[in-house]
This record gives structure tokens, sequence and C-alpha cells, in this order.
């Protein structure tokens, strides 16, 4: 049942910032017989946040507030989705409503949506005084999407599988990073055809050949992920060191495959990377599917001047900085 003081009281409403993600290289695999396509990637969280407001009353239902127009609020929110799952899984009634307060870009590549549904998850349990097993919630989320079980980690996490199955990495230490937002929105489902697209040409023509086969792409991020993450977990401890290790990526050349098929189409995406190399990005990739680019620098200073210079050429621009697992759950309800 419900928590006793949920029907007692007026209902207490629990903030929780709903952070973002950038992905460390990601390779398309091959296409799954569940229709999902193998994935294998690193995410690293950041400290770009929505914030996600949840509070339960007498009665029932499930009601989305968002100023966002391009935010549903129907049942194909994730959110909804995600705690009426929870509300089931926790053998709790009322009416819950959730407010999505929208500072991320909607279909940027920083995982905005997912995130947001595992902060209202997260925000269910404590409105209500009541918590999920850890496995249960990790079910629940990637029952909903594949980008959600992440959140329930944050920091630098693996991802395989169709990027549900999560495994924290060791914390690297916190970054200066600089986001682009252009202004357009890539639909995820769209670019994987599109990729499944280049890649059949691939199969049946040797002159269109353009990109390796899934399989031999998945080696060679693999190889790349190794060399950068055996590089960044050995020798000396992280604390002091010269180089912060996530711009080891530089020397391990790892990539996101998306870039090849959103960049043809969407030219100013590919005018962004170039923008954030050339005001001294060490590394730069598109996020997930995009829009949003990201670029690692090497200093706070660095990034702020960054920003300053993109902002001047007309670029949306954030200085930001990547977030350690410790930091990700301190700051989580520390709103």
């Amino acid at each position: 049942m419900l928590a006793v003081g949920i029907y007692n009281h007026a209902p207490v409403t629990v903030t929780v910032r709903s952070f973002a993600k950038i992905n460390l290289g990601l390779n398309i695999g091959s296409l799954r017989e569940d229709g999902f396509h193998e994935l294998l990637t690193v995410y690293q969280s950041i400290a770009l946040h929505d914030v996600i407001r949840v509070s339960v009353s007498r009665g029932s239902g499930i009601e989305i507030s968002c100023a966002d127009p391009r935010v549903p609020k129907d049942e194909s929110n994730t959110c909804y989705r995600t705690v009426e799952k929870g509300l089931r899984a926790l053998n709790a009634k009322g009416r819950v409503v959730i407010e999505i307060e929208k500072r991320l870009p909607v279909q940027g590549g920083l995982g905005g949506a997912s995130s947001n549904a595992v902060a209202a998850l997260l925000g269910l349990e404590r409105a209500l005084g009541k918590a999920l097993p850890a496995a249960q919630r990790m079910g629940i989320a990637a029952d909903v999407g594949s980008d959600l079980p992440l959140f329930l980690v944050g920091g630098t996490v693996l991802g395989v599988g169709r990027g549900e199955l999560v495994y924290p990495l060791e914390d690297l230490p916190a970054g200066a990073c600089v986001v682009v937002t252009p202004e357009v929105g890539v639909s995820t489902p769209r670019a994987f055809a599109q990729w499944d697209r280049i890649i059949s040409r691939a199969r049946t023509s040797d002159a269109e050949l353009t990109v390796p086969l899934p399989s031999d792409r998945m080696v060679e991020l693999g190889r790349g992920l190794s060399a950068w993450l055996s590089e960044s977990y050995s020798g000396a401890p992280f604390r002091g060191r010269a180089e912060n290790p996530l711009l080891a990526l530089v020397r391990a050349g790892i990539k996101n495959d998306f870039e090849q098929v959103v960049f043809p189409e969407y030219p100013e995406l590919t005018e962004g990377k170039s923008a954030l190399e050339r005001v001294g990005a060490k590394y730069a990739s598109l996020s997930g599917s995009g829009s949003a680019l990201y670029g690692l620098f090497a200093s706070k200073e660095a990034a702020r001047r960054a920003v300053t210079r993109l902002r001047g050429q007309g670029w949306a621009a954030q200085a930001t900085g990547t977030l350690t697992r410790g930091r990700y759950w301190r700051q989580i309800f520390d709103c």
C-alpha cells in the first residue's frame, strides 16, 4: 500500500537533477533478431541537467507537466512508463505529478528523456518513502529504454548489448567539456535506418564499400577502447597526473559511427565539430545520434575561452564538466 503519510498530509514534492551523458566512442554492430543493434560505447555523465519534480497525492493516474511543447505528455513519455512500472513494482497507489523542467535539448543525443525517466523513478521512490531492490530498478529501466540503465550507474560506464548492459568503470577525474547544441533534432530510429542502408549497400557493392562491416567496426572500436582504457587505468594514480586520461581518446582514435550517417544529412553538425576543434578541443565528437556535439578541453579556463569564441561565431555553446560517479550521486538530490 501507499505510504500512510501521503494521504494524511499535503503531497511532498521531490526534486531530482536529471544529468546528461555523452558517448566516448560509439560502435553500431549487427542488427539483432529483436530489431535492435549491437552497440559498444563508453557513457560519461556530465553536469548539464534537466530538473524533475515528483509529487504523490490522494487519487490515481500519472500527469506529465512540461513547458516544452516537444515533450509528450501522454503514455509515450518515458517518465510516464517508468513511473507506471515503478508504482506497480512498489505495490503503491496515488496520483503522481511529474514536472519536467527542460534545460537539455530534445533529440540532442545527451540522453535527456532517458535521464528524466530514471530521475522520475528515483523521485517516486523518495516521495513514497519506499525503495526498489537495485536489480528490480535496473530491470524496469532496461525494459523502458536502452539508455536508461546507465543513469542508474553514473560516472564512466561501459555499455554493450543494445546499450542497456552497463558496467561501471573506475572513476576518471572530472574534466572540462563544452557542449554545442545546433538547432536541429536528429531522430535516433531514422539514424539507425540510414546506417542499415549504408551497410546494405556496402555488402552488395565493393565499389560502394566506404565503411567497414559491423563486425570489423566492433573489433576496431573494441581495440581502440581497450588501448584507451589500458592507458587510462595504468601507471600513476589519476590524482596528480599531468593529463586527464579522457584526453587519451585522441591517441586511441575511437569514433562515433553515427557521424557517418548524420553529418552528410546535417552539414551544420560537421561544421560544429570542426568549430570545436578550431577553438582548442583535444577531442570532439557527436554525442549519441546527435544533434549535440561536445569537445573535451585541457582546463576549465580553456573551455570558458572556447565558449566565448563559439558564441561569437553564432553557436549555442555551454561550458560544463564530466562527473565522477561519486559527484553524480551526491548531487542528484542536492537541488
